[in-house]
């Protein structure tokens, strides 16, 4: 098996649009930025980020039910800056970064989420909710 060259590595290009309903996503979701930080080296489960576990750990902005939390992943692997993490038996209840992901938390490490406007707010909702099944 060769070797990667990592001095040609070069990151996926995503248009605008794109990167533009990522971040809005990210900023409407009521995750922190150190959620997605520390899934830059660790997968992390929904046990870890739901109820009072994702308060202790600084990943959620308020207690979230398991449902609320998976959910609000959901959007985000939807949006695609999430995966789930698998193992030899199939998919687990564990979460990791995307390469979009990455770019992401490249855009936004040493400082925090910006606060999402009232239009980031009414735009994620309009296309999270009125998104074509397809």
């Amino acid at each position: 098996m060769a070797a990667v060259n990592s001095q040609n590595y070069k990151p996926l290009v995503y248009p605008s649009k794109t990167l533009a309903r990522a971040e809005r996503s990210l900023i409407c979701s009521p995750f922190k930025l150190a959620l997605v930080v520390t899934m830059t080296n660790q997968s992390i489960s929904l046990g870890a980020i739901a109820m009072d576990n994702g308060i202790q750990h600084g990943y959620t902005k308020k207690p979230l039910s398991e449902l609320a939390c998976d959910q609000a992943l959901g959007w985000l692997i939807e949006v695609g800056i999430l995966r789930r993490e698998v193992d030899g038996q199939g998919i687990t209840d564990s979460f990791r970064l995307t390469p979009l992901g990455y770019q992401l938390v490249e855009k936004f490490s040493n400082q925090e989420l910006p606060t999402p406007t009232l239009g980031d707010r009414l735009a994620d909702f309009i296309t999270r909710w009125f998104r074509l099944p397809f």
